[in-house]
């Protein structure tokens, strides 16, 4: 019988991780984490949606670190190339990998929760320890919403080369192309965002006052101890970074 994660956990599990990811700096360890996720919604059933909404966020934050930090990175010396003002540095390649590979790691862990997360269990937590609805409200139409990005962006594709659009095998070309199904996917996002807000709001979701669940969510003691070992180790994380980044004379 396969062991049934309580929503807190997931929800504690990913959030440490990319804090800790972040936290250390290292683009091994980030690498290391992305993979792990890509593994882990592989054996969930959910690689395709995953990789799928990873890409439409990746791909354009990989561009513009390698526009930005690549090609015009002020702190580089080590010149590999170079065209007019643009520079390819070493140290600039070396601080877009980092970054890079640090927020796919963050990124592919947070959307590993949200298509493998049960939302009614996560509703029902929430509400069980008596979290802001508010709050919930927010969290359940997000999470309800991230599964149709991919679809959404296929469609968007289709439509636009229906009408005539033609990708070229070129870099900017494909660039360019992605720049024009970004606009509306996150029209459509927005206006489909929208749309789940009323229908929770008009089943109540938003409204003040006691609440009575008819689903059981268990949360095992064996998990509670976890999450509050993960805390533990997140925040140790971050403590050691905040003092590996002190100045050696402490504040001016």
């Amino acid at each position: 019988m396969s062991l049934r994660l309580h929503p807190f956990t997931a929800l504690t599990a990913a959030a440490c991780t990319a804090v800790i990811t972040t936290a250390a700096a290292s683009w091994p360890l980030s690498v290391a984490v992305g993979l792990a996720a890509v593994v882990l919604a592989v054996r969930r059933g959910v690689a395709g949606r995953v990789l799928s909404a990873a890409a439409v966020i990746l791909v354009p934050l990989f561009l513009s670190l390698l526009v930005l930090h690549g090609l015009f990175f002020p702190e580089g010396h080590t010149v590999l190339a170079q065209w007019g003002p643009a520079r390819v540095t070493a140290e600039g390649l070396r601080f877009a990998l980092e970054l890079g590979t640090r927020t796919a790691a963050c990124v592919l862990v947070f959307l590993l929760f949200s298509f493998t997360v049960s939302v009614p269990d996560l509703v029902s937590a929430l509400s069980a320890r008596r979290i802001p609805p508010q709050f919930g409200f927010v969290l359940a139409s997000t999470l309800t919403l991230l599964p149709a990005v991919a679809g959404r962006l296929d469609r968007i594709r289709q439509a636009q080369e229906t009408r005539g659009m033609v990708i070229r095998g070129g870099v900017w070309s494909r660039a360019g192309a992605l720049r024009l199904q970004m606009i509306p996917l996150v029209l459509a996002l927005m206006d489909d965002a929208g749309s789940r807000a009323q229908a929770l709001e008009a089943r109540g979701f938003g409204s003040p006052g006691p609440r009575t669940s008819y689903r059981d969510v268990p949360d095992p003691p064996p998990q509670r101890l976890f999450r509050a070992a993960a805390f533990v180790l997140a925040s140790a994380a971050v403590a050691a970074r905040l003092v590996v980044s002190w100045p050696a004379g402490g504040p001016s």
